[in-house]
């Protein structure tokens, strides 16, 4: 009885050791949050990041992004001096759930904007993430757009169509070209308007497209050059092949198409301050014909 007994009770132990030992194992990551990190960021940098991101290494998949990757998507879009040549930028992506669209936060990043974020993403087909994009210093921003785009590959486990993501670091680069010469909130939302026109009436014709580019500039009081306008018809022609649709593009940046509306609310009113000094000047000039006789 006494050797059954040994027996018995070894035979638990061992049973139980695998449960135990899973029991007090660490939690594996969270794969709802995915960071990217330049690959050319020194352990200091790295700490850095991941403490504006509120993470432990440990509790989120973490990847790493190079400089190659950046330039795969960036060459022949924008100069060198922008790419750069060392992976800086990085990456916060948390998936949110269905219907919360995109939410942007931006940290030391000087010429892309989060609305310019939030557009470029929608058209690679990220939806539904709260996004961070940051440096631990002062960068471009181009870049982040590849991290990001990797990240929420690793955290869905879907890949993004190469075209998409090939139309978004486009989108991004001509946006953050039109803002220099526009402002930045103008270019997010002209190129938002477009994109939502030529969604909603499903045109591939350069023609139809171009004249879409016209008519909402103008609505915008915003006035291009016809270089402008060809970029822009280069663009919008790749981006009428992808799958995109009106409530996809309005929906997912629902959160901060706020400041968009108020550029087209402020040109509004611009317009009428306009027409009131204009009226104001020929009432004056009448008024001095009038006096003059």
């Amino acid at each position: 009885m006494k050797k059954i007994f040994c027996w018995s009770m070894a035979l638990i132990l061992t049973l139980l050791f695998p449960l135990s030992a899973l029991a007090d194992a660490i939690d594996p990551p969270d794969n709802d949050i995915v960071v990217s990190l330049g690959a050319n960021l020194d352990e200091s940098q790295q700490k850095q990041m991941l403490e504006l991101f509120g993470v432990k290494e440990d509790e989120v998949t973490i990847l790493k992004v190079t400089n190659q990757e950046e330039r795969d998507y960036l060459k022949g879009l924008v100069s060198d001096d922008k790419i750069g040549t060392r992976a800086i930028s990085s990456a916060y992506v948390e998936l949110l759930d269905e219907g919360n669209g995109i939410e942007v936060e931006t940290h030391n990043i000087t010429w892309v904007t989060r609305e310019i974020y939030a557009n470029a993403m929608v058209t690679a087909g990220v939806e539904n993430a709260k996004v961070i994009a940051a440096a631990p210093f002062k960068v471009s921003g181009t870049a982040a757009l590849t991290g990001i785009m990797k990240a929420f590959e690793e955290a869905t486990g879907i890949e993004l169509d190469e075209e998409a993501k090939q139309a978004a670091n486009e989108e991004l680069v001509t946006t953050g070209e039109l803002a220099e010469d526009i402002g930045k909130d103008e270019a997010a939302a002209l190129i938002k308007e477009i994109k939502e026109k030529i969604a909603e009436l499903d045109t591939k014709d350069e023609g139809e497209i171009r004249k879409i580019i016209i008519e909402i500039a103008a609505n915008l009081n915003i006035n291009l050059n016809q270089e402008q306008i060809d970029q822009i018809v280069e663009l919008m022609k790749k981006i009428s092949n992808l799958d995109l649709n009106v409530e996809k593009i309005s929906g997912q940046i629902e959160k901060i198409a706020g400041s968009l509306d108020d550029v087209k609310r402020i040109v509004e009113e611009n317009k009428g301050i306009i027409g009131k000094i204009l009226e104001a000047i020929q009432n004056f000039f009448g008024w001095l014909r009038g006096l003059l006789g």
